[in-house]
């Protein structure tokens, strides 16, 4: 075993922390290789072991931008619709990272065209981008009823859906969706539904949208994975207990069969549930 200095482990935590995401690949594998040698090897160097407990890296998160943005660049086509939503919500003062992904955007639009979507239901419409995706994948004879809390983010949605051309597709409800969502008639059913709104009241959207989309249909459930932390029993967080409340509710729940999809990207560390009502 070659014996290294401090000087020489610097050099190597130098190096990795320096150049995170560069392309020269000899360069980052001379410090792995004198991390190696040295038996101090990354997974159990105490950088990585104390970024670990903070959850995923600043290196980590570049690495899943970048992957996700390569792979978007062959997969999901330029659109100037949901650019501008984009750029609206940054205008309006609405925190862009609340929005969907593009490429959970994309999944949404596929998801719908897949089943032959007709009916949507969302609960958090936001600035109304994964509205758009979902409007746009569907026929011309669909809907999409999408519940927003907030009276001003309805205001812009409602500019982003009229300037997409999509307002015939787009029945936007205000107010609290826990007093809203009742209101719905389930003699209308929905064929998939999209939960993105606050997480404190996502097993009560989950129990609607059971009652209101048909034998078969969908519901996804996003932000579900926290970063690992829904898993962690010694995270105490309203958000993250709420999550797990849904997960004993679907566990005892003989007409949901569902799984979680955990994801990594330009969103960080997360997840969506999908659920299908089999009866």
């Amino acid at each position: 075993m070659v014996e290294w200095s401090r000087v020489e482990t610097l050099i190597a935590t130098t190096i990795m922390v320096l150049f995170p995401i560069t392309r020269n690949y000899g360069t980052r594998q001379l410090a792995l290789s004198m991390w190696n040698l040295s038996g101090k090897c990354h997974h159990r160097h105490p950088v990585f072991r104390r970024a670990s407990s903070l959850g995923p890296t600043r290196e980590q998160e570049l690495y899943w931008k970048r992957s996700d943005e390569y792979h978007n660049s062959f997969l999901i086509a330029p659109d100037e619709h949901l650019e501008r939503t984009r750029q609206r919500t940054l205008d309006a003062g609405i925190l862009p990272d609340f929005a969907v992904s593009e490429a959970l955007g994309k999944l949404l639009m596929l998801l719908c065209k897949s089943i032959n979507a007709k009916r949507v239901l969302e609960v958090g419409t936001l600035a109304g981008y994964s509205t758009i995706c979902i409007a746009k994948a569907l026929p011309k004879d669909g809907l999409i009823v999408t519940h927003e809390l907030l009276p001003e983010h309805a205001e812009v949605a409602t500019e982003n859906v009229a300037y997409a051309g999509l307002s015939n597709k787009v029945k936007i409800v205000v107010g609290p969706a826990v007093d809203t969502l009742p209101n719905l008639p389930s003699s209308e059913p929905f064929d998939l539904a999209f939960i993105d709104a606050d997480k404190e009241n996502n097993l009560n959207y989950f129990k609607q949208a059971e009652r209101l989309i048909r034998p078969g249909g969908v519901i996804i459930v996003d932000n579900v994975v926290r970063e690992g932390r829904t898993a962690d029993l010694d995270v105490v967080d309203r958000n993250v207990e709420e999550v797990r409340a849904l997960l004993k509710y679907i566990k005892a729940n003989a007409k949901v069969e569902a799984t979680t999809i955990a994801t990594v990207g330009t969103k960080g560390y997360d997840g969506f549930l999908y659920a299908i009502k089999t009866a």
